[in-house]
């Protein structure tokens, strides 16, 4: 049994700025996270690139990598200021992302694809060096290692008179099975509200209606899917080609060039195909038929990628729910972050990227929640 004022569920972006945040002001907090990684949604494919530098007779070998992401790619600073604001004071390194040329469209299988006059996000759309993993990075490096915990499923939260119990088990593969109580006088929830109410008991039960809202609010990412296919270079830039796509055909219904600001050429596409196809083909198949619609868009070179990776989050348990399958993939409206009324009332706070009223579900909307939940943590823990 450990004694905690703050315990956050989730070490995705939102758990980990309000790690930070609860830092700042000196409160005492544990974070549990179910993967063995931090990040949530936010992921990257690293792709191995070793470089030789001549050092006078020496010959010295860096390895390096190049990061895709395979979750959220960009962010938009002219009007995400609290974001951009944030990524400037971890000195992370931004670039734009590549929309010069033409785009190429797809609008019938018994059509040839055709080129048109491509169009640039107003405003620009960024991307971060090393992938939208690199804000996760610079911030855990910031953190105490010892208040964040991984590889904890958090099963059931039990309101007392005097704490919440927090019972998460620890499926690191090292002693599966125990199960760890935290008392906490607050629970930042740190998760899509979908998730919460579908993968964590309360005892007391929620309020109905706020179960209900939470259940109803799809989750970000859950029914897609992404594809990132790797070259040697960005060769549809020679031919005068943004490395956009739009289909009607698919499997990959929207693409874009993912090609990193040193040079490694990429393109990335989400599928259009809905979830439960997907899950009846192999990834196989899928690489197979998206190599070919990159083949028709853009030419023999795209034929053989140095690498592939297709990221189904349909799949990922700890992101999805079964609802999700049938989701739209829209940006859904946030919900209320906490109860109005009950044992719960003033206690429990959600502050995943869906609950924040300016960004639901967004990387800006990740800081955005966690800023306003550890904002408005009661008084006797903010002046502890």
């Amino acid at each position: 049994m450990q004694d905690i004022p703050v315990v956050i569920v989730g070490g995705g972006l939102s758990g980990l700025y309000a790690a930070f945040l609860l830092e700042q002001k000196g409160i005492a907090y544990r974070l549990l996270e179910a993967r063995d990684t931090l990040g949530g949604r936010i992921a990257v494919a690293k792709y191995p690139d070793a470089h030789a530098t001549n050092n006078n007779t020496d010959i010295e070998q860096k390895e390096s990598s190049a990061a895709f992401d395979l979750g959220p790619s960009w962010f938009w600073p002219d009007y995400q200021t609290q974001l951009s604001t944030l990524i400037e004071s971890l000195d992370l390194s931004r670039f734009t992302q590549f929309e010069e040329g033409d785009m190429m469209v797809e609008r019938a299988a018994n059509q040839p694809p055709v080129r048109m006059q491509g169009y640039k996000s107003a405003p620009p759309s960024m991307r971060l060096v090393g992938g939208m993993a690199a804000l996760i990075d610079a911030l855990y490096a910031r953190l105490d290692a010892s208040c964040i915990m991984t590889g904890q499923v958090v099963q059931q939260l039990n309101k007392t008179s005097q704490y919440i119990e927090v019972q998460s088990e620890d499926s690191s593969g090292h002693v599966t099975g125990h199960v760890t109580t935290f008392r906490a006088q607050h629970v930042l929830l740190a998760l899509p509200p979908r998730l919460v109410e579908g993968r964590i008991v309360f005892q007391p039960a929620l309020p109905q209606d706020l179960s209900e809202q939470w259940r109803k609010t799809a989750t970000w990412m859950a029914p897609h899917a992404k594809y990132v296919a790797v070259y040697e270079s960005p060769f549809w830039r020679d031919s005068g080609l943004s490395g956009a796509a739009r289909s009607a055909i698919g499997p990959l219904t929207e693409i874009h060039d993912a090609s990193t600001l040193e040079g490694n050429g990429a393109l990335f596409g989400f599928f259009g195909v809905p979830a439960q196809v997907r899950q009846s083909v192999s990834d196989t198949v899928l690489k197979e038929h998206c190599r070919a619609q990159l083949v028709r868009l853009f030419g023999t070179q795209a034929s053989t990628p140095k690498a592939e990776y297709l990221k189904d989050w349909a799949k990922d348990p700890l992101t999805a729910m079964p609802a999700d399958a049938n989701g739209n993939g829209q940006h859904a409206v946030a919900p209320p972050s906490k109860p109005k009324t009950g044992v719960w009332q003033d206690c429990l706070t959600g502050c995943g990227s869906e609950w924040s009223a300016q960004f639901p579900g967004y990387v800006a909307g990740a800081i955005d929640a966690a800023t306003v939940a550890v904002q408005r943590l009661p008084a006797d823990i903010l002046c502890q």
